[in-house]
């Protein structure tokens, strides 16, 4: 075992000791997270989630959405920002899957070879590497590790991506440098230190368990030359 792999296996064990293990449950069926998603990027967790369920309640059926206007369709995604953008990502990419598969379902993606699955989902317009990462592993259980704003931050703080790397960058190390069995707990945990402690502006160093392991602590904070492992 190199010293990243203890590294990340230690950052692991941290984690779980301040938030809990953490044991893989679907949030919603593909075609559900992947319109969730789209909403959730440039902007707010608690935002994302209320356009989605304005959504929903607007469109009890997704074949309705496919036959609004743009307008209709924008206006309970408004509070997720970047609504005109979305509205035609979603209803194009419903429109497309429905056409394609007769179905408005994504479930096949759950069987699908990965690397097909993958490049599947990311030939959607408004779908990068993040969205497709985070559909298939929250409805699928596949083993893919998604990088989020809190995940990129908190991992370039630690020190296992570079700084000026980029997140799909860090997508492809950290998916290298995790075990897969960990990927959904890892992803979890890392979003809520992001969120509580690992916070973009004032971070709560004192209170952090893994500040003796973080580049940023070190280096930034207190003048110190590399990581202790």
């Amino acid at each position: 075992m190199n010293g990243t792999e203890s590294k990340v296996l230690e950052i692991n064990r941290r984690l779980v000791e301040m938030y809990g293990p953490r044991r893989w449950l679907p949030r919603y069926n593909p075609l559900d997270e992947l319109i969730y998603t789209i909403l959730s990027q440039n902007t707010t967790d608690v935002n994302s989630l209320r356009a989605f369920e304005r959504l929903r309640q607007r469109f009890p059926c997704w074949e309705d959405l496919i036959r609004a206007s743009l307008p209709e369709i924008e206006k309970p995604i408004a509070v997720g920002g970047l609504s005109a953008a979305k509205a035609v990502w979603i209803r194009d990419a419903l429109k497309r899957i429905r056409d394609e598969r007769g179905e408005l379902s994504l479930d096949f993606i759950c069987n699908m070879d990965l690397q097909r699955a993958w490049d599947y989902l990311i030939s959607f317009k408004g779908v990068g590497v993040k969205t497709a990462a985070i559909v298939l592993l929250f409805s699928c259980g596949r083993p893919v590790f998604p990088v989020d704003t809190h995940v990129y931050r908190v991992s370039r703080r630690l020190g296992l991506v570079e700084r000026k790397g980029g997140p799909e960058r860090a997508h492809r190390l950290l998916q290298e440098m995790i075990p897969p069995e960990l990927y959904y707990q890892m992803h979890i945990n890392m979003v809520q230190h992001g969120r509580q402690i690992c916070r973009a502006r004032n971070p709560l160093c004192s209170k952090c368990l893994l500040r003796d392991l973080c580049r940023y602590y070190l280096e930034v904070l207190h003048g110190e030359n590399g990581s202790r492992f």
